[in-house]
């Protein structure tokens, strides 16, 4: 049995309002359309609901036993309906994002701001940690949702590029190279660099940036956090390759910044489970931040 909310709605108003021209103007729909929708919805049935003259339209006694309970059953559905659309308007509710250290300081700071005056009683909470286990989260559906820096190969997960950050030189005012208003990055061959470690998903991007120009690329030490990469290259340990949304640098520091010629970005991207649908809240956040990120590129 294929049976529309529309006939329903059709023939409901027909019998309240014994016409197929009124019945027409409550619901929205021509006086063609009401006769057809019934004619069908009689069909299904199997029962004939209306009884038609040239002068009146009289319900028969299956269409009397229909109508009496369907406009119960009716205004029940409705009530249900406009409580699941009120408590999306309200958007009330948690919604988890995963999103790495870097981010999490550069970028999410906005989008909480923004979630709060939107959405206020939406709880974004973050789980910040390194990029491996932000895309381990989001497959798991630990989280909602990750902001990521764009996954070399992740097999689960689809997503957008939201903004797209430039990687820079982050060395001492007194090195070389400081006194170039920009670097090439051919300049950085046998250069003693200090980066982030294999769990930063820009770890990947820099090498294959210094592949791609031809640098082999001395390695002298690794971190995990770009706080950390910033001291030691203050140390005169070496210099380092940043994406920008690192910065700013600490402060009273003697390390200064230079653009990385030719520019290249890497993109920041939001991701979910491939071929999965978000909540109702996941989807406004994801809506909101894409919109609050666009607005802060670099």
């Amino acid at each position: 049995m294929n049976i529309t909310l529309r006939q329903l709605r059709a023939f409901l108003a027909v019998s309240q309002h014994g016409g197929f021209g009124r019945a027409g103007e409550r619901v929205g729909l021509t006086q063609s359309a009401i006769s057809r929708s019934i004619r069908e919805l009689e069909e299904q049935l199997g029962v004939k609901l209306l009884d038609r003259t040239t002068r009146e339209v009289l319900l028969t006694a299956s269409g009397q036993r229909l109508t009496a309970q369907l406009s119960r059953v009716l205004d029940e559905l409705d009530g249900v309906l406009a409580e699941a659309r009120q408590a999306g308007e309200q958007a009330k509710g948690t919604v988890r994002v995963a999103s790495s250290p870097t981010l999490s300081a550069s970028l999410m700071p906005t989008c909480l701001a923004a979630c709060g005056q939107r959405y206020p009683q939406l709880q974004l909470q973050i789980l910040d940690q390194v990029q491996r286990l932000n895309l381990a989260s989001v497959l798991a559906g630990e989280v909602d949702f990750g902001l990521v820096v764009e996954p070399r190969t992740q097999p689960g997960l689809e997503g957008e590029a939201v903004l797209s950050d430039p990687f820079c030189l982050v060395l001492r005012d007194d090195h070389p190279l400081a006194a170039q208003p920009s670097v090439q990055w051919r300049q950085l061959q046998d250069a003693p660099l200090v980066l982030l470690d294999g769990n930063s998903g820009s770890r990947p991007l820099i090498e294959a940036a210094l592949a791609a120009q031809g640098v082999t690329a001395q390695v002298v030490q690794q971190l995990g956090h770009s706080s950390a990469v910033f001291r030691v290259v203050e140390a005169g340990i070496g210099i380092s390759v940043s994406p920008r949304l690192a910065l700013p640098l600490p402060a009273g520091s003697r390390l200064t910044v230079r653009p990385l010629l030719p520019e290249i970005r890497r993109d920041v991207m939001l991701v979910r489970r491939a071929g999965r649908s978000l909540s109702p809240l996941a989807e406004k956040l994801w809506q909101l931040m894409r919109e609050v990120l666009a607005a802060q590129q670099p």
